[in-house]
């Protein structure tokens, strides 16, 4: 409850202690207020039109766009593919048609892949040409430390909350927070 400072008591426990600063009402008005005019520009239909053209380029329904979108208060401006995502091991071939097919679809965003071992980068660019850019992945358990500089190689001068992880396996959902990136998604729920 949101009281004046002059008409409040303070109950058992209580040290005396100043309770609020001048002007907290208005704070917490002003505050909500902010909240109420943002969630109205969200949903208008002008912003939800042209977030649902974005999630078409980048591959994604418009809800999970739009729960990356919010949880990394940033667009999509790169997906970071681990060499297991897109299905491309050392001892294989190149990765299944339908996954190239959804890379060369993507449209307005980096691709960049990161070679698991024994894989070397030099053996994924060459079996994945869609590939913007390509890295070694940060090496298994290796701390995250090591993770984060792998990462920071990727990343470049991109914005971390920019990127999107796409993963294959448990142990590369690590990436993300390692690296602070903006999200991450399965691999088949973006190559289905």
């Amino acid at each position: 409850m949101i009281t004046d400072d002059d008409d409040w008591l303070p109950g058992a426990g209580h040290n005396q202690g100043p309770v609020s600063q001048a002007g907290r009402r208005a704070r917490i008005l002003a505050w909500k207020q902010a909240l109420d005019d943002r969630t109205e520009t969200e949903r208008s239909p002008e912003v939800v039109r042209r977030r649902v053209k974005r999630a078409r380029e980048l591959g994604l329904s418009y809800a999970v766009y739009a729960s990356i979108h919010m949880t990394a208060g940033r667009d999509i401006g790169a997906y970071l593919f681990s060499s297991n995502a897109l299905g491309v091991f050392a001892n294989g071939g190149p990765p299944p048609a339908k996954v190239t097919a959804r890379l060369a679809a993507l449209q307005g965003v980096r691709r960049i892949g990161l070679a698991v071992p024994p894989l070397t980068p030099d053996q994924l660019a060459e079996r994945v040409p869609a590939l913007d850019a390509v890295f070694a992945a940060p090496a298994p358990y290796g701390g995250n430390a090591a993770m984060r500089q792998a990462l920071a190689l990727a990343q470049g001068k991109m914005p971390a909350a920019s990127i999107v992880a796409v993963t294959a396996l448990p142990r590369e959902d690590e990436w993300v927070m390692a690296g602070r990136l903006g999200g991450v998604l399965r691999a088949d729920s973006l190559f289905g």
